[in-house]
């Protein structure tokens, strides 16, 4: 289940000023929040509880009850944050939001050219997801290194219409941060994936994507899960199908 904390940051380009102001309050008051009604929270806020009935929907609540309810099991249950293969799925499941997934697949459909771009152990995952468009006559291409890549940004037309979507789980890897930065002078529109959290790669791309899959390492190897990865690949890959036809 997603706190309260990682519910603001996937939802947060939903979010109004006024949204910022009752989440703040929120998150320092969460003890006087569930032990009062909607009408108290919006008198101590100088507004409304339509206001407030708004923003839990915004955050993936049926209403402010609902939202009411989570705090509260995140105040009474001891949070430990597990790093297992269950965990990392459940929370990636809830990490997959259905809107941008739409826009994700509206982007790519309206390319020109849609181009996929990974280093290391995510690179495979951009050929996968270049197969599973081809399946509905989508072209789209990828790249494992990064010269490759970086010749065919320089051969695209600012003018036209080009999407590019960098897969990072960690969101600072130097080529994909590199490449992205050429892909945004050159006005393609960036997509990025990667793991839940804030990262340099997020902040540059139109549209984010987020699995949950922490980093991990066991004798200096790198044994990081990629499953969450292939979780909202696949989520996307049939929004797609399902649009196609």
């Amino acid at each position: 289940m997603l706190q309260f904390k990682e519910r603001i940051q996937k939802y947060e380009y939903k979010l109004s000023d006024t949204d910022d102001q009752i989440v703040e309050f929120i998150l320092n008051n969460k003890e006087k929040v569930i032990g009062n009604s909607i009408q108290y929270l919006a008198a101590q806020l100088f507004t409304v509880p339509n206001t407030i009935t708004r923003l839990s929907k915004k955050l993936g609540f049926d209403g402010f009850s609902q939202m009411k309810n989570s705090l509260k099991e995140e105040i009474v249950n001891v949070y430990t944050e597990e790093d297992s293969l269950t965990f990392n799925i459940h929370k990636t499941i809830g990490l997959i939001d259905q809107n941008k997934i739409a826009l994700t697949t509206k982007l790519i459909h309206e390319a020109r050219r849609a181009l996929f771009f990974g280093v290391g152990d995510t690179a495979p995952f951009c050929e996968m997801m270049v197969k599973n468009l081809k399946v509905v006559s989508k072209q789209a291409e990828y790249y494992f290194h990064r010269h490759d890549v970086v010749y065919e940004l320089s051969k695209l037309e600012s003018s036209e219409n080009n999407v590019l979507f960098l897969i990072s789980l960690s969101g600072e890897t130097a080529h994909v941060l590199n490449v992205a930065d050429l892909a945004k002078q050159k006005g393609i529109k960036l997509i990025s994936l990667t793991h839940f959290s804030k990262n340099s790669l997020q902040q540059i791309a139109e549209v984010n994507l987020y699995c949950y899959s922490p980093n991990k390492r066991l004798n200096d190897y790198n044994i990081t899960d990629k499953t969450p990865l292939l979780l909202v690949l696949r989520a996307l890959s049939e929004f797609y199908w399902k649009a196609s036809k």
